[in-house]
């Protein structure tokens, strides 16, 4: 298709993380710059919009963590990837419960979409909110940063092992306007970068998120200086099997991934084991990765569903309780979520975590 030219804009041969920024973050041709993904009418739904009680759960996280941060009188949160900000509309309201925190707490969503700061916007009519696209601002700490699904939506460089020798795969479009994966030698700025992973550099297939180490750097760097801590929450593995995580979502259908492009969501399987060892080389404590379902169990979501379920009718029940079961169930989103909390901080026994 005489289209895709469009997402080839310095060459026709591109490494795969520069084609996929292009098909998503385009300022003018983007997935994520013209529409709008989530929920029913979009491509993908994600916990935010499948209960509130999985925002209500990340607040009671929040200030349980103030609370073990001594209760400082600055106290900045600070979202990555909101989305259509869901979650911290949520958020909001339950900190209202808590007037000693509310009145200190500043929040801030991290968002480099306009598009998506103005659906955001729309949503969240706070005048406490500031919307930010690079960190320098925040200058005062603790600091909580906290991601849903953030990770998975940035874009991710993919190499091939051949006999020993590291290849990068790259996207070409050929003189038919289609585009097709071709294998080149790797760069030895990127051929150093695996072999400093343990957990990388015995695979014959290797996925390297050097564009999410990039903004993984900066946070770390805020919370070395500042104190305080990331929670991530993600779609994801511990063991890699050397296999192709990359895939699109059209309407909540697979799609395949160079059709449809601006018009699909392309996202590809966190290595949380990678993750794991990225926060450890930059100085940073790293509590034991579990899955969504232990960390909203370990939360007491249950407990909030009963409480909540006895002022309900029978059919307002029964789908709160079917809600909650697709963020639990193993088959669901309970096992493929996990959850990872890495910190700057001289106490450790943050909530959930047990």
């Amino acid at each position: 298709m005489k289209s895709n030219i469009k997402f080839f804009k310095k060459s026709n041969t591109i490494p795969v993380d520069e084609f996929l920024n292009n098909v998503l973050y385009d300022n003018r041709l983007g997935y994520y710059s013209s529409r709008l993904p989530f929920g029913k009418e979009g491509d993908f739904i994600t916990s935010p919009k499948i209960s509130n009680l999985f925002s209500e759960i990340i607040a009671i996280w929040i200030i349980s963590s103030w609370e073990l941060f001594g209760k400082p009188k600055n106290f900045n949160i600070i979202e990555l990837g909101p989305g259509d900000g869901s979650l911290t509309k949520i958020l909001l309201k339950s900190f209202k419960k808590f007037p000693e925190f509310n009145s200190i707490k500043k929040v801030f969503l991290y968002e480099k979409s306009n598009y998506l700061k103005m659906i955001q916007k729309k949503n969240i009519s706070n005048k406490g909110v500031r919307w930010i696209d690079d960190l320098d601002c925040i200058k005062q700490g603790p600091v909580i940063f906290f991601g849903n699904e953030f990770f998975d939506a940035i874009p991710i460089k993919q190499f091939k092992k051949i006999n020993n020798r590291i290849f990068e795969k790259n996207y070409t479009l050929n003189k038919s306007y289609k585009i097709k994966e071709v294998f080149k030698k790797a760069s030895e700025t990127n051929i150093k970068i695996i072999k400093s992973y343990k957990t990388l550099k015995k695979l014959n297939f290797i996925e390297l998120p050097k564009f999410g180490f990039q903004e993984l750097r900066k946070i770390v760097d805020k919370i070395s200086k500042l104190k305080g801590c990331i929670l991530m929450i993600d779609y994801g593995y511990l063991k890699p099997n050397n296999q192709n995580t990359l895939q699109s979502v059209m309407k909540h259908k697979k799609n395949n991934l160079l059709e449809n492009l601006g018009k699909a969501d392309i996202t590809a399987h966190v290595n949380f084991n990678l993750l794991n060892e990225f926060f450890l080389k930059n100085n940073l404590k790293v509590k034991n990765i579990i899955t969504q379902k232990q960390f909203l169990e370990n939360m007491g979501i249950l407990n909030r569903a009963q409480l909540i379920a006895k002022k309900m009718k029978f059919s307002q029940q029964s789908d709160l309780y079917f809600r909650i079961k697709r963020l639990l169930s193993p088959n669901s989103m309970g096992s493929l979520f996990k959850v990872i909390l890495a910190y700057d901080f001289n106490k450790d026994d943050f909530v959930g975590f047990e």
